[in-house]
């Protein structure tokens, strides 16, 4: 039965808050949250999408214009698919992969309209109550209640499961955990975003600089150690004079914050290169996604960690420091005299669009959470599921990308070069190991029965730290998310646990709607 949505006025101790009902109700509007709502929609259910912020699309409208598709095209299929095909005609052509994140939120926008989801902003979780493993209200920091026999987690953070109390873990295991040879702290190796020459760890003063781990203070390889990799800002920038905003210099710019990037630019000497600091890729219409690439660029190593367990204001705070890290450091390899003139002119060609995040000063709305609570649930993936097992029999789409884990930590390691032994700041953590396109069980979206029996989890998957290294991608997302929002559309038929819903139900529906479960032949 369809129940159309009814919002009523409670009056509680003088305040009136709002009380709604729908069918599934959906707390995060990142990709995954946004397809998760259209697909139950699409269903016949009265959906509502709760997004703390302003902005729908996470990531996707946050700046990553350039999705993380070159190695899994052939497995993007189903409305993540149609996404991209829907971007596709914004721009006159049949599919787009690159696009501009104003265009990515103004189709999800309208598709939203299309599919008749309401989307509320403003909307942070506040609590939960449930009845036995039932959630059966959710309730928002400004006093609205939702109610609903379903509940969709679409946030990268996973805030709606453990207020749910659904078991999850954070950061790297150990190899012994799950038996996962790629686990826990990295060895310390040459190659990618690595530094291309020594580096002092210390400032001026002697002292270690900021975000730099002390070696004593670091695990042995492959222990866990609990650590998230880093985060960063996506940034959409132009080197189109006239939609170009120059990089102004930051309040309150202290040139010393960026003494590791200045330590760095005199290491490298005549070998530097833009691709040391930035990672530019062009998008439409003159504008690039900025993505962080070598050792010293627009992630922060460490600064992420405490991202995750960190109440409301500690993530504003967080935020606001990448946001800051990321702006001093375009002002200092542009303006900085300590910087080659030649490089200087190159990153001084880039500047903020003027057409985009018109509402956020022209930076991005949306944090790159690359990693942060990743569910305990009915079955959790881990390095197996990806190299050895990639065959389910309750597969809900494909994952195709390479385990990719990015930097983790700075550390001041003492290097032996003949004759003598100096301290260098080196990077640890990253690691890209390119796996078969695998498929994504059912169960790895749902929680325990016994925890909580009507909530899905497609973004913050049942996952070992390895596994979600290669699941943690905009389209998988996307791919998990009408996964969950078809489940939660079966499941408040009846009021069945999601847990039990009829998976062969679920597939005929993904796969009318141009999924792809099965990836021929695999192992």
């Amino acid at each position: 039965m369809i129940r159309t949505p009814v919002l009523t006025l409670l009056v509680a101790c003088g305040l009136a808050a709002a009380q709604a009902h729908f069918d599934v109700v959906v707390y995060g509007a990142t990709s995954g949250g946004v397809i998760a709502s259209i697909a139950a929609a699409r269903q016949g259910r009265s959906v509502a999408l709760l997004e703390p912020g302003r902005h729908v699309g996470g990531m996707i409208s946050g700046g990553l214009g350039r999705t993380d598709m070159d190695r899994q095209q052939n497995v993007i299929g189903g409305m993540a698919r149609e996404f991209f095909e829907r971007v596709g005609r914004a721009y006159g052509q049949r599919v787009v992969w690159l696009f501009e994140p104003h265009v990515a939120e103004q189709t999800l926008t309208g598709w939203l309209h299309d599919a008749g989801v309401h989307v509320m902003f403003g909307k942070r979780l506040a609590s939960v109550v449930k009845k036995g493993s039932r959630i059966t209200t959710l309730e928002t920091a400004d006093g609205d209640r939702f109610e609903a026999p379903v509940y969709i987690d679409g946030a990268y953070e996973g805030d709606l499961m453990k207020q749910a109390g659904v078991s999850y873990s954070v950061g790297r295991e150990s190899t012994a955990k799950y038996g996962e040879s790629l686990a826990g702290r990295q060895d310390i190796l040459p190659g990618a975003h690595q530094f291309r020459a020594p580096v002092s760890p210390y400032g001026p003063d002697g002292k270690l600089l900021p975000f730099i781990t002390p070696q004593a203070d670091v695990l042995p390889t492959g222990q866990g150690d609990g650590h998230v990799q880093s985060y960063c800002y996506r940034l959409c920038l132009t080197d189109k004079p006239a939609n170009r905003i120059p990089i102004e210099k930051p309040e309150n710019y202290d040139p010393s914050e960026f003494t590791i990037a200045r330590n760095y630019v005199k290491a490298l000497g005549d070998l530097i290169r833009v691709k040391d600091f930035l990672g530019i890729s062009r998008l439409p219409n003159g504008k690039s996604d900025v993505n962080s690439t070598g050792a010293v660029s627009t992630d922060v190593p460490s600064l992420s960690w405490r991202y995750v367990e960190a109440n409301e204001n500690e993530r504003q705070r967080i935020r606001k420091a990448h946001l800051d890290w990321a702006h001093g450091l375009l002002y200092f390899l542009a303006h900085d005299d300590g910087v080659p003139e030649s490089l200087r002119r190159q990153i001084g060609e880039w500047g903020l669009a003027k057409d985009e995040f018109v509402d956020t000063g022209h930076w991005p709305h949306q944090l790159y959470v690359r990693d942060a609570r990743r569910m305990l649930g009915a079955y959790v993936l881990t390095q197996r599921d990806l190299t050895e097992q990639r065959s389910k029999p309750d597969s809900i789409g494909m994952a195709g990308y390479n385990i990719d884990i990015r930097e983790v930590q700075w550390i001041a390691h003492r290097v032996y070069r003949f004759p003598r032994a100096d301290e260098e700041v080196l990077m640890e953590g990253y690691l890209s190991f390119p796996v078969d396109p695998w498929e994504i069980p059912y169960r790895a979206l749902t929680p325990r029965e016994s925890e909580c029996a009507n909530l899905l989890v497609p973004v913050s998957i049942s996952a070992s730290h390895v596994a979600f290294a290669s699941f943690r991608m905009e389209p998988q997302f996307m791919v998990a998310g009408q996964a969950a929002g078809v489940a939660a559309a079966l499941a408040s038929e009846n009021g069945s646990p999601v847990q039990r819903i009829d998976v062969a139900r679920l597939q005929k529906v993904l796969e009318d709607s141009r999924q792809i479960l099965h990836l021929h032949p695999l192992n």
